[in-house]
């Protein structure tokens, strides 16, 4: 195998070898914690403009099932201790390197992923090249940033999808780079979803008349959404709305709260979220660097989830708005479906206005 090199910005040097494409890459370190799922999290439109350190140690055992794609896969490159390469599993199509190698990835293995975490967990999350030398352009590795984020993964198009079974609801669906498994969460429970691209104006939205509008997942910088934001504005309010990951976020924002980066984020299927007032605690997936500020939506907004490890806004309600949204994935796949219920309660919200 060729040698390969991750040069992080601190300048701390790992040397392994080469998987996936045979080029070079610079992009936001991050670490995701599942053990399972490595699918989903690099099919997660989410992770665009990052690189992603899986921390469990053997990845690609269970081979590529393109029924388990979640979206677009936008990673930046791809860290694993070690990539099996003879994957056993009867829904296996092909090996996990060829994918990588199929959509322009680089990669690379035989590092010490638990170093590499710990680093990112004490100093934060930090910029990285996966190079085919030790001496890169460090000013390069420094001065990247990921930006423009929701336009390289979200739709260019809007697109149908019917429900299963008998149609109850009619769902508008913002695409900042949704998982499909948002898409089939609704659809099961009676919904025809119409999913339109990042850019859609509030009036294009509310023109279809729908019974409710999701936001969806997406990644990068909320804040840098500014004509997104403002379309949110104008829509709050006016039907029912559930919010998830970069949903969350945006919609904050419009009603005029702030969001903050996170020093690593939280990335992997394993994070426990308490109900407020509740007292119950859920395990949840979640990829995210940034959190809704939940004391700037005072009066506003009511915190509903927080994060039981570092106590981060998870969900806010605004009940006069008839919307709520979560930082974490209820749609979970892969990961835990304890926070499935979420849905119910925005079929819930639409059922209600239904009959006002």
């Amino acid at each position: 195998m060729k040698k390969a090199y991750l040069i992080l910005s601190n300048n701390t040097v790992f040397e392994g070898y080469k998987i996936g494409a045979d080029t070079e890459s610079t992009g936001e370190v991050v670490f995701t914690t599942g053990m399972t799922g490595y699918l989903e999290t690099l099919t997660d439109p989410s992770y665009a403009g990052q690189i992603v350190v899986q921390t469990f140690p053997l990845i690609g055992n269970y081979g590529v099932i393109s029924e388990d794609f979640e979206g677009k896969c936008a990673v930046k490159g791809y860290i694993v201790r070690t990539l099996c390469d003879t994957p056993s599993n009867f829904r296996s199509q092909y090996a996990l390197d060829k994918f990588l190698k199929e959509h322009n990835v680089c990669g690379i293995c035989g590092i010490d992923t638990r170093r590499l975490t710990k680093i990112i967990r004490e100093q934060g999350v930090m910029n990285g090249m996966i190079s085919d030398t030790k001496t890169p352009d460090m000013k390069a590795i420094e001065s990247y940033k990921v930006g423009n984020a929701v336009a390289q993964v979200s739709s260019d198009r809007v697109c149908e999808y019917a429900p299963e079974g008998e149609e109850k609801y009619r769902v508008a669906l913002i695409d900042y780079g949704a998982k499909k498994s948002i898409i089939r969460c609704l659809q099961k429970r009676g919904c025809r979803v119409t999913a339109f691209p990042h850019n859609v104006s509030a009036e294009e939205i509310l023109g279809t008349n729908p019974d409710g509008i999701m936001l969806s997942n997406g990644p990068g910088d909320p804040q840098e959404n500014v004509y997104e934001i403002e379309q949110i504005k104008k829509i709050l309010g006016k039907r029912p709305l559930f919010g998830i990951c970069l949903g969350h976020q945006l919609t904050a924002l419009a009603a005029g709260g702030t969001t903050v980066k996170l020093k690593y984020g939280h990335h992997g299927a394993n994070q426990p979220v308490t109900e407020v007032g509740k007292g119950r605690t859920y395990v949840t997936s979640q990829n995210h660097g940034y959190a809704v500020v939940a004391k700037s939506l005072k009066g506003i907004g009511e915190e509903i989830f927080v994060n039981a490890n570092d106590k981060s806004s998870e969900g806010m309600s605004y009940k006069e708005l008839s919307a709520f949204t979560v930082q974490f994935h209820p749609e979970a796949n892969g990961g835990p479906h304890d926070t499935e219920f979420l849905f119910d309660r925005f079929i819930a919200l639409m059922e209600e206005k239904k009959n006002a």
